[in-house]
């Protein structure tokens, strides 16, 4: 009896794994064009709360950058 039931309870929640979505609670994504004398770490202070390093490190990851140059006119996906 408490094997059916378990299995029952793995099978239900596996089905809700796999229908289970995101929500889109974060909104649109944002984005930001570079301007003049901009830099990831200027960008990361005024749009992220918390270190900067962690913004710096998340606007890299999120548009694919190598490095720190930007130039102004690049758009940039804000995470």
């Amino acid at each position: 009896m408490f094997g059916r039931f378990l299995l029952l309870l793995v099978l239900a929640f596996g089905l809700w794994a796999l229908v289970a979505r995101d929500t889109a609670a974060s909104g649109p994504e944002q984005r930001y064009t570079v301007r003049a004398g901009d830099t990831l770490w200027g960008i990361a202070v005024r749009h992220f709360a918390g270190d900067p390093r962690e913004g710096v490190w998340e606007l890299r990851e999120r548009n694919h950058r190598g490095g720190v140059m930007i130039r102004p006119g690049q758009v940039l996906a804000l995470p």
